[in-house]
């Protein structure tokens, strides 16, 4: 099985570089992309929507992998701590809003669907338990905003009740699905988006064991 790695953010892909593949295979459009082991490609796309779409479809064309893995941070719509796993259950991008014509809120056009769901959510749970890890399942609200507490983030918790929130996921997913390719992610908390008057975006604390469990995950998929 050859599995793609999707990171927004070079800080996200670091700890997974060493000396023998630090260097990219190649770099395209900007996107960078490296041979973490035989089986895996990883790739850093960069923050926000369009970005994670352009970098998705070049992992895909050029290295067809048979599994897409979207990891990297989040905020939280709860209050819990930093580093705190979230294996994704599916996505909707909290930003897509046509209901001027009529249309539910988040309908993405072409596809016309609102929700994106990852695959075969019993595997990646099983996986996701043998590595050890405690983890947290839910929704992931995606959208071209850093999202704090604000009307804003309470609007889009009342309208799709995500437990998470970032910047790339659902672009990922809705390139994954039309190229009929499976896809599945994992997210770590780096800050907590309701907390007004303690917000902390800690990004350090939220990657400190996340690529330990993306390649533990791999290994439990593959078994």
């Amino acid at each position: 099985m050859k599995i793609g790695l999707y990171y927004a953010m070079p800080g996200e892909i670091e700890s997974l570089l060493t000396a023998q593949n630090a260097q990219p295979l190649q770099t395209v459009a900007g996107v960078s992309f490296y041979q973490i082991r035989p089986d895996v490609i990883a790739c850093t796309g960069g923050v926000s929507k369009v970005n994670a779409a352009m970098a998705t479809q070049l992992l895909i064309s050029l290295y067809q992998p048979d599994l897409v893995l979207n990891a990297g941070v989040a905020g939280c719509f709860e209050n819990v701590p930093i580093g705190t796993l979230i294996l994704a259950e599916d996505f909707i991008q909290h930003d897509v809003d046509t209901t001027g014509v009529g249309d539910p809120l988040g309908l993405v056009s072409t596809v016309n669907r609102i929700t994106f769901p990852t695959s075969d959510l019993g595997r990646a749970r099983a996986a996701m338990d043998k590595t050890g890890y405690p983890y947290r399942v839910g929704r992931v609200a995606t959208g071209d905003w850093f999202a704090i507490e604000s009307d804003r983030a309470r609007k889009i918790y009342a309208d799709f009740a995500p437990l998470a929130c970032e910047m790339e996921g659902c672009a990922v997913a809705q390139v994954c699905l039309r190229n009929e390719v499976p896809f599945m992610a994992i997210k770590s908390v780096s800050d907590c988006i309701m907390e007004h008057h303690d917000f902390n975006f800690n990004f350090p604390e939220a990657m400190r064991d996340l690529n330990t469990v993306v390649m533990a995950f791999v290994d439990a998929l593959e078994e």
